[in-house]
């Protein structure tokens, strides 16, 4: 059974054969662990997202399809987990603020 939160409409992704990755060893933007080789891998994958014309797509697809692994729009793991926290935080605020208001 797939997770309803993978499932993506193609149309989605029609950025993708505009990035700057294509062509380049997907492995690169997959690095294990946290050892120097692996911060360098992460820091050269940066690097190839960094000039990409179509890095905001690509985060914001990684954002919207939960990709917890690798650099996608330029963004590690811990980065984007960052912004979903912020996303998160803003959406409960905004409920909250919601909730308060009178009814009209």
């Amino acid at each position: 059974m797939t997770e309803r939160r993978f499932r993506h409409d193609p149309d989605d992704m029609r950025w993708l054969p505009k990035a700057r990755c294509i062509g380049t060893d997907p492995e690169l933007f997959f690095p294990v662990g946290t050892s120097e080789p692996a911060l360098e891998q992460v820091a050269a994958a940066k690097r190839v997202c960094h000039h990409c014309d179509v890095r905001p797509d690509c985060l914001e697809w990684s954002l919207a399809t939960f990709q917890d692994a690798g650099v996608w729009g330029g963004l590690d793991e811990e980065e984007r987990r960052v912004i979903r926290r912020a996303r998160r935080r803003a959406v409960v605020a905004e409920a909250e603020r919601d909730a308060l208001q009178p009814a009209v």
